[in-house]
């Protein structure tokens, strides 16, 4: 209800055996997590304190634990970002790596130091290690993009197509296209979209110019080969695909991370002018005593809720 959508893509490369003249039925990727087994590991407690890759359900901690909710995330989300790149010192300079816009309005105005939960020179020595673990493995770390959608463009975007669901699928085929202008061949996995089975007809609206071929529609996974000219793009819509493949997993702690980062700094705005404001996840139920809390801030700056508020 308050904060923004965030959807992102991970990408790597790598080598794997595949006739690209045969199309496929259920797509037979490498385990990301067993390759680079030496630095990344799926739990929060690690003996060998390897980077935790994992769904962003599961490594959010609650705001009542002792450990702030976003070590794990913010571990496994900057470590990646410091792969042979400077560790971003704020939230713009990584949204700025992510290719990811933040709209222009006051409660998202507040730059946040990074990072919040760890320690900058721990960070590194994490991203070192997963420097070494992926060339070892011979894996290119490709990078992360991330698309932002506040609450203004959510609601236009709703009341133009009627549907919520259309949003995050329209953001999911932005990135992919993203990836498909700049390799001629790829394999995309994503998370299944709401339950929904087909998709044969969305891609072809996405790209009219591409034979689409259905390899697989089943409940669990929905497969398509997509061939423009001679580039070639696999897409695969899996049930919980965050927990079969790192990538996605890595995709979804970012998209998480960049939205947490965007509610500190709104819970920041509206803090700073009720002291004693309890901060909000941005959910329904809560969003709500928030709006209540923060009423008069709304009323007192005329602030227009289409631009604050998700249509629900």
């Amino acid at each position: 209800m308050l904060g923004p959508l965030c959807v992102a893509a991970a990408g790597f490369s790598l080598d794997i055996d595949h006739d690209p003249n045969t199309t496929l039925t259920q797509p037979s990727l490498p385990n990301l997590w067993d390759i680079l087994g030496n630095a990344v590991c799926r739990t929060r407690r690690d003996p060998q304190r390897r980077i935790a890759i994992d769904d962003s359900k599961k490594l959010k901690g609650a705001r009542t634990a002792k450990m702030h909710p976003l070590t794990h995330l913010e571990r496994g989300v900057l470590s990646f970002a410091a792969v042979r790149k400077e560790l971003p010192k704020t939230d713009s300079s990584l949204f700025k790596q992510l290719g990811a816009d933040v709209q222009q309005q006051p409660w998202y105005d507040n730059e946040l130091s990074l990072p919040i939960s760890q320690d900058a020179g721990l960070l590194k020595i994490s991203g070192g290690k997963l420097n070494r673990a992926l060339e070892s493995a011979g894996v290119d770390y490709l990078g992360t993009v991330c698309e932002i959608i506040d609450a203004a463009s959510f609601n236009k975007q709703v009341e133009r197509t009627g549907r919520k669901s259309s949003v995050n699928l329209s953001a999911a085929m932005r990135l992919v296209d993203r990836i498909w202008r700049t390799w001629d061949a790829a394999h995309i996995v994503l998370d299944r979209q709401g339950g929904k089975m087909r998709y044969r007809a969305d891609l072809q609206q996405c790209w009219p110019e591409a034979q689409v071929t259905v390899c697989d529609e089943s409940p669990k996974c929905s497969s398509y080969q997509l061939c423009r000219g001679q580039h070639q793009l696999w897409l695969s819509f899996q049930v919980s695909a965050e927990d079969q493949h790192l990538p996605v997993a890595l995709a979804s702690m970012t998209a998480k991370y960049t939205r947490e980062l965007l509610m500190e700094r709104l819970n920041g705005y509206f803090g700073q002018h009720l002291p004693d404001l309890r901060p909000t996840a941005g959910y329904v139920q809560d969003a709500r005593r928030y709006l209540q809390d923060i009423d008069p801030i709304i009323q007192e700056r005329h602030i227009d809720r289409s631009q604050l508020v998700r249509s629900c």
